[in-house]
């Protein structure tokens, strides 16, 4: 019997699980479907999306492994979230201008930012923030320029990673605070990172 992982915690599923069942648990798919109606239009209305496993290999809809530089192993969002291959979804960054900082390790154990990484979610205040996978860090989604992906250390030991093409994030859903569910520039962000 191969072993099959919740679509939103990527735990292992339980023994007794239905063969169809995409969910370990009520409280997962619940969350699940709240996570489809928070990821902003900017992001679902491109045919950029894919699957992955829990350790993040890159899947199309149909399980076959996908690659963020093959626009043919991509899909459709409502495909992706139909999808029961892997493990979530994930979103192809191809240099459009849409582009993810990604915040590292940068909650505390109450969710609460750590100092550093506080300063840059203040700084692109008005755009979508998502908690990553790892549940300790942060998806700033945004729109801007950056000529090619790459991880700066910022004060106070935290790590960033900004991300414009050539990659796929893994997507969540799960919004952070009370962020605006919307892309916005994050142009001056970025130039301050770097």
């Amino acid at each position: 019997m191969t072993r099959r992982d919740c679509e939103h915690c990527a735990e292992p599923m339980p023994l007794t699980a239905r063969r169809h069942a995409r969910y370990c648990k009520p409280a997962c798919r619940a969350a699940a479907h709240r996570a489809a109606r928070t990821i902003p239009d900017e992001l679902t209305d491109r045919p950029r999306w894919i699957r992955h496993t829990a350790h993040k290999v890159p899947l199309t809809v149909g399980g076959s492994v996908a690659s963020s530089m093959d626009p043919s192993s991509w899909s459709r969002y409502s495909d992706a979230a139909r999808s029961t291959a892997g493990a979530g979804l994930g979103f192809v960054l191809d240099g459009d201008g849409v582009v993810c900082l990604d915040l590292d390790h940068c909650l505390d154990v109450q969710g609460t930012p750590l100092p550093w990484a506080q300063t840059i979610v203040n700084a692109a205040a008005g755009t979508w923030v998502e908690v990553s996978r790892s549940g300790d860090g942060l998806h700033i989604w945004g729109v801007g320029r950056l000529p090619h992906g790459r991880r700066i250390t910022v004060g106070g030991g935290g790590s960033v990673e900004l991300y414009a093409d050539g990659r796929y994030i893994a997507v969540t859903g799960a919004t952070f605070g009370d962020t605006p569910r919307r892309l916005t520039d994050v142009q001056h962000v970025i130039d301050e990172l770097l």
